[in-house]
């Protein structure tokens, strides 16, 4: 095919630094047409808006919104040509099942499918524990190689290969680029969900514990899982369908046959 139409936005913001890198190594085999939130909108889920400011950037357009507002803006009118839309690179992990449906990176991804566009959604782990402040984070300390090399050659691949055939998006998360070069690991979101709440007077913390587990290596994840491929040096690609699957539930049949809406 010739060179993809490819649509970039992220959660941190048009000016992050994960955003331009992968701008930069997307143009190698693409059109790439930045449209992201002109501010940080991270773990906003799928939130969406009613209308947005919409600015002109050198890569592409600022959106006073969301992640998904910016997917739905640009597939449905500022990029309709696109082929794939590719949301990252984040500043951070989405790694987990748990994680899918709060994170802006993932969301923009699964926002686009239903668009029928093949997406992917790009984050890059950084080794620290929950009580870091990501936005104390200097990005010009950080180096996005790993994540960059795997997404230009997924989205240089992926949609002759016919990986989007078999799934709606992928997932990937690769660890920081100091660690060396990573090879790529198909996996499965993990479910081990490591949350845990303690009250303090008026208030309550919530706390995941999993990331402090990440930082010492020690992680319950198993083999194949996408936490575990990441730290172990791997790039994880996970490929996913789109929220929400059904299936045939026997059970649940019997409960809709004898429910009577008289009682």
């Amino acid at each position: 095919m010739d060179e993809p139409t490819i649509l970039l936005t992220n959660d941190d913001g048009i000016e992050a630094a994960g955003l331009r890198a992968v701008y930069e190594g997307l143009s190698e085999v693409g059109d790439v047409v930045a449209v992201a939130p002109a501010d940080d909108q991270s773990a906003v889920g799928r939130k969406l808006s009613h209308e947005v400011e919409v600015w002109g950037h050198e890569m592409g357009y600022a959106v006073d919104g969301t992640p998904s507002d910016c997917v739905v803006a640009g597939l449905e009118s500022l990029v309709p040509e696109t082929d794939l839309v590719v949301a990252g690179c984040n500043r951070g992990a989405n790694l987990g099942a748990y994680v899918l449906g709060r994170s802006g990176t993932v969301s923009a991804a699964v926002e686009a499918t239903f668009f029928d566009v093949p997406a992917m959604a790009v984050s890059m782990y950084i080794p620290v524990r929950e009580d870091t402040d990501f936005t104390a984070i200097d990005d010009g300390d950080l180096r996005y190689d790993e994540a960059v090399r795997a997404t230009r050659y997924l989205a240089h691949h992926g949609l002759e290969a016919g990986v989007f055939d078999q799934c709606d998006y992928l997932n990937v998360n690769a660890p920081v680029a100091d660690w060396g070069p990573a090879p790529l690991e198909v996996t499965r979101p993990s479910l081990e969900y490591e949350m845990t709440a303690e009250r303090n007077g008026d208030s309550v913390t919530l706390h995941d514990r999993i990331w402090e587990q990440m930082a010492s290596g020690d992680i319950p994840d198993p083999e194949g899982t996408d936490r575990r491929a990441v730290v172990d040096g791997a790039v994880s690609v996970s490929p996913l369908t789109a929220p929400h699957t059904t299936e045939h539930h026997e059970a649940l049949d019997e409960l809709a046959d004898d429910y009577d809406p008289t009682d």
